[in-house]
């Protein structure tokens, strides 16, 4: 018997999928394409908290805020707006109408899970509205909002429940004046005084785009410095940039307790510090959605924090259970997620599987600018974890930066000492995360800084500065005793 007979003998029929996540409708989608019979079970809707509650909500948001940016930035090109007034000055400052841009986003994620229920329906995937349950020793329980339930028996399971805001016992959101990064679209007027207590990749969004939308913002970081995960250098920039258009940072420091006054919201920090304020967001992080569905009756094995324990091809410790997305505890990133789902499909079904490598993850913090990174970081390079060569070039001195006012943000390329192979990259820049993709090529592919040098680039062009960078890098290799 061929390899290809005994994978098609062995693979499941039918694998029912717990969660409607990028893990689990990507999964579902690469399964029926394969030709298995699948069930996807969700509560809540297609798509998950990354397109119905986060991803495609807070983006959409930003992308409106990054809009007033560009039209507020508009004198420096030229660009008049209004009425004349003394002294040659125009009106030209924006305002967001906060109930039309909540509208909007609301519709886009309601219109992206719609989107993502056809094209699975027309998948041939069936899916079933409802809270659901593993039942040894791989199907799903599903109890439907009426009440009533059914039993859904599969060969193999998939579990991509995402995760929800973590909440502080003293700081509870009342989605009115306190809100979790779900409620934050329930606004009908851009806040006052907004107060973003986290300085993690959803804080630092969140700050930024209330800012470009006309909020007064104060964040409140844990750590010296925002983004305590990232580039220390990106860090910087995105430091710079919010003392620029007055963002005030609380470093140092975390919130003891938030509560509601007559008139917002009161924070007190660690060392009795008070801020006041119209509405404080909470961003200190999600907690996994593992709790109560049947896990360890399956034998899946859980960690302290809740997530799932998975290797590098999304298996867990149950026989014929997989787990993708942030219930797993790997980067809570949708590409991940949906990497996860494709990886435990061609696992199962035994095809050849490429396991899952994180540094290979290209990732972007969606502020203004944007901090994208891939592979190696510089605190590894700095402690001595790898060997590398690292050239910096500042956009200052880009042409098509200078002609689109981009006065901040840089091009860093990692390349392994002796070897010129390209391990790591960090773009900051206004599109940072469309950028970040050749450099992501380069160290997926292990290309040489050669091969990014000698590419062509458009003139003008920002990309013309990642292959600025990887020549400069040739430079460097290329030196004696190096």
């Amino acid at each position: 018997m061929t390899m290809d007979k005994l994978r098609k003998r062995f693979a499941p029929d039918r694998i029912a999928i717990l969660g409607g996540g990028p893990g689990g409708y990507e999964a579902a989608m690469v399964a029926a394409d394969a030709g298995a019979h699948v069930t996807i079970v969700e509560d809540k809707g297609l798509g998950g908290s990354a397109v119905l509650t986060d991803v495609v909500p807070s983006k959409t948001l930003i992308a409106t805020a990054d809009a007033m940016r560009r039209v507020n930035a508009s004198t420096a090109f030229g660009v008049r707006f209004g009425e004349s007034h003394e002294n040659d000055y125009y009106e030209t400052e924006a305002w967001a109408d906060f109930s039309k841009v909540n509208e909007r986003l609301l519709k886009l994620a309601h219109d992206q899970s719609s989107d993502i229920h056809t094209t699975l329906e027309a998948a041939g995937v069936t899916v079933v509205k409802g809270k659901g349950r593993l039942v040894p020793p791989h199907s799903i329980e599903v109890t439907d909002p009426a009440g009533e339930t059914e039993l859904i028996e599969a060969d193999a399971v998939i579990v991509a429940t995402g995760a929800h805001p973590r909440e502080l016992p003293t700081a509870v959101p009342d989605g009115e004046r306190i809100l979790n990064w779900t409620q934050a679209y329930n606004l009908t007027e851009v806040p006052e005084h907004m107060i973003v207590v986290g300085s993690g990749v959803t804080g630092a969004e969140f700050a930024s785009a209330y800012r470009r939308l006309g909020a007064d913002v104060t964040l409140v970081s844990s750590r010296e410095q925002v983004l305590p995960g990232e580039d220390a250098d990106a860090a910087r920039v995105l430091e710079n940039s919010f003392a620029r258009v007055g963002v005030k940072v609380a470093s140092k420091s975390r919130a003891e307790s938030v509560e509601r006054t007559e008139q917002g919201v009161r924070v007190t920090l660690t060392g009795g510090r008070v801020l006041e304020g119209s509405h404080c967001l909470m961003a200190v992080g999600g907690i996994p959605n593992t709790e109560g569905i049947g896990l360890e009756e399956c034998g899946v094995e859980v960690a302290d924090s809740g997530h799932i324990r998975v290797d590098t091809v999304s298996r867990t410790t149950a026989n014929n259970i997989y787990a993708a997305g942030d219930c797993t505890g790997m980067m809570p990133l949708a590409s991940v997620a949906a990497m996860q789902g494709r990886i435990a499909v061609a696992h199962m079904q035994g095809e050849g599987v490429k396991p899952l490598k994180l540094h290979q993850v290209a990732s972007n913090v969606f502020t203004s600018p944007e901090i994208a990174t891939v592979g190696v970081t510089q605190e590894q390079v700095d402690s001595g974890k790898y060997q590398a060569d690292v050239v910096k070039l500042d956009l200052a001195t880009n042409p098509r930066a200078k002609m689109t006012n981009i006065r901040e943000g840089f091009v860093k390329i990692f390349s392994r000492k002796g070897s010129g192979t390209v391990i790591g990259a960090v773009v900051v820049a206004p599109r940072a995360s469309e950028l970040i993709f050749p450099l992501a090529l380069a160290v997926t592919q292990k290309m040489h800084v050669d091969d990014v040098a000698s590419t062509f680039t458009v003139y003008p062009s920002l990309t013309g500065s990642l292959s600025e960078a990887a020549r400069r890098l040739h430079l460097h290799v290329a030196e004696p005793g190096e």
